[in-house]
């Protein structure tokens, strides 16, 4: 037993030892343009919070209702008795948000992505990733146990190279980004559409970073570059620009019915607490009113 802790130990010291430690800052007060850490009162550029919305009063005053009339916790997976009528109504305001048929949340965009992609492809089938894809894509892809290629970064002459030689295989699966989150590079829509129609694949779109930033109406890169409708899933978090927590896949109806039967970190966890579901319903309001954001 004591082996175990040492090598525990060790593999810290390394972490340490190449400055890689990781540790928890506490930060005092609620998260805006600034906080404070240790005393100190510092600028903050760190935070997803892009449209400032995490405070606002509409989104306070949501939640606080949602768990006077609903209490704290969902109490349930979804599928059993954890699907109060918020649900289906944020649910239905989130496929209008974003121009499609019907919408499914997740907890996080993390358990998303780990949801998704294994529900999607299998035996027989090919994902082919960006490079610099977000880690919950590739421990999505992983998981899913299907094989998988990674192109260039945003490089439509390899991706191009990846389909040629994915022919044969019973499902192509591209996915991107559409707003990479460590350099703010933007996926080239247009062009991986023109693509993926071009031989046959399904596209699969992560706009984490494009919802509620891009597009006249903030629905994501999709939107700004108009090809809303020729990508067949598209995902995001409630995190971000939303101010909220959780996460949404967005599509046809097919393929909402489909990931609610077999996306199983959808099915076999807890769903989100009431005061979240109401804020993010709140936080679709101000998105769609507050333009000026």
């Amino acid at each position: 037993m004591e082996e175990f802790y040492a090598d525990l130990e060790q593999e810290l010291a390394k972490l340490r030892e190449d400055s890689l430690f990781r540790e928890l800052k506490s930060v005092t007060g609620a998260l805006n343009e600034w906080v404070e850490i240790k005393g100190k009162r510092l600028l903050n550029l760190s935070s997803n919070n892009y449209l400032g919305i995490a405070g606002h009063p509409l989104l306070k005053a949501a939640a606080i209702q949602a768990v006077q009339q609903l209490g704290c916790g969902a109490t349930s997976a979804r599928l059993i008795v954890g699907n109060y009528e918020l649900y289906d109504q944020v649910e239905k305001d989130l496929a209008q948000f974003k121009d499609t048929e019907a919408a499914l949340i997740f907890n996080s965009g993390y358990s998303a992505n780990l949801g998704i992609i294994p529900a999607l492809v299998g035996r027989g089938d090919i994902i082919i990733s960006d490079k610099i894809n977000h880690a919950s894509i590739i421990d999505g892809i992983r998981l899913s146990g299907t094989k998988f290629w990674r192109y260039k970064h945003t490089d439509m002459v390899d991706l191009e190279r990846c389909l040629i030689k994915a022919e044969g295989f019973r499902r192509k699966l591209i996915i991107t980004d559409s707003v990479f989150s460590m350099d703010g590079d933007l996926a080239p829509l247009p062009e991986i559409v023109k693509l993926k129609e071009k031989y046959g694949a399904v596209l699969m779109i992560d706009e984490a970073h494009g919802s509620g930033i891009f597009g006249k109406n903030g629905r994501g890169l999709a939107e700004f570059y108009k090809v809303t409708d020729r990508v067949e899933i598209t995902m995001g978090t409630l995190g971000k620009a939303f101010g909220c927590s959780g996460a949404y896949v967005a599509g046809r109806k097919v393929l909402i019915d489909y990931l609610r039967n077999k996306a199983r970190s959808f099915i076999f966890t807890t769903g989100l607490p009431p005061s979240v579901l109401a804020s993010v319903q709140a936080a679709l309001q101000v998105v769609q009113k507050e333009h000026w954001r």
